[in-house]
């Protein structure tokens, strides 16, 4: 009975080491693509090291971080316009 309940325990202990080891691994390989996100004529060899996939991955996190700024630049844009409308019509208001 207790040798049953050491290798169940043990069975689980390995399962959850080797789902944190796989996490982990999956982690460093992120890691290591996300270093590379700007490119200039100094590290233009790292870019051409690069495969295809990851040159691929890069441009298109790219993209999305430009999309994202973009949206957070219209939506300020869009603040500030109604800011200035509502002021502008406030004044007209007072004015007659």
């Amino acid at each position: 009975m207790i040798l049953i309940l050491v290798i169940v325990f043990l069975f689980i202990f390995i399962i959850f080491n080797l789902k944190n080891f796989i996490k982990l691994n999956r982690k460093q390989k992120f890691f290591k693509a996300k270093n590379l996100t700007t490119f200039n004529k100094k590290n233009l060899n790292n870019w051409m090291n690069l495969t295809k996939k990851e040159r691929y991955n890069l441009s298109k996190q790219d993209s999305v971080n430009y999309l994202d700024r973009r949206k957070l630049l219209l939506n300020e844009i869009r603040k500030e316009y109604k800011k200035i409308s509502r002021e502008n019509s406030e004044g007209n208001i007072k004015k007659k």
